[in-house]
């Protein structure tokens, strides 16, 4: 398992990250998936707006973009791009702490590659279940 952090915008901090690497590895495995490498990018909003547009030919900020780079289902490779500016709006507009917001993206990354979608409302309930039940597992 290689979990890397990589910090473009550092207006952010991410604590315990020993901690935090290996409570993602311990997703996958109760998901029941091989993960192989994942790579966190933190960024800005303009950053990850051109990543949108170019990859996804979508034109608007997003908090978190998640790219499954699996050559086979057996082993997840994956990149997870996070802008942190979106990190700090969305903590605001959601009246919860930078850090839980910023937990709750990483979390919600780690679970889009362990197969859970967000695109339809029943699909977005299951991922909020699921990114709540590992916050709540991780800061117990």
């Amino acid at each position: 398992m290689a979990i890397q952090f990589f910090f473009l915008q550092q207006n952010i901090a991410l604590a315990e990250r020993t901690t935090l690497k290996a409570f993602i590895n311990g997703i996958f495995k109760k998901e029941k998936r091989k993960l192989q490498s994942l790579t966190y990018i933190f960024c800005s909003d303009e950053y990850l707006l051109e990543i949108n547009k170019s990859h996804l030919k979508h034109n608007y900020y997003t908090d978190i973009i998640t790219f499954d780079l699996s050559g086979t289902p057996e082993a997840i490779t994956g990149e997870i791009y996070i802008s942190t500016d979106r990190v700090r709006d969305n903590a605001a507009i959601q009246g919860v702490t930078i850090k839980e917001e910023l937990h709750r993206v990483i979390f919600h990354g780690a679970l889009h590659l362990c197969g859970y979608k967000d695109k339809t409302p029943s699909d977005a309930k299951q991922m909020r279940v699921a990114e709540d039940r590992c916050l709540s597992a991780y800061f117990k």
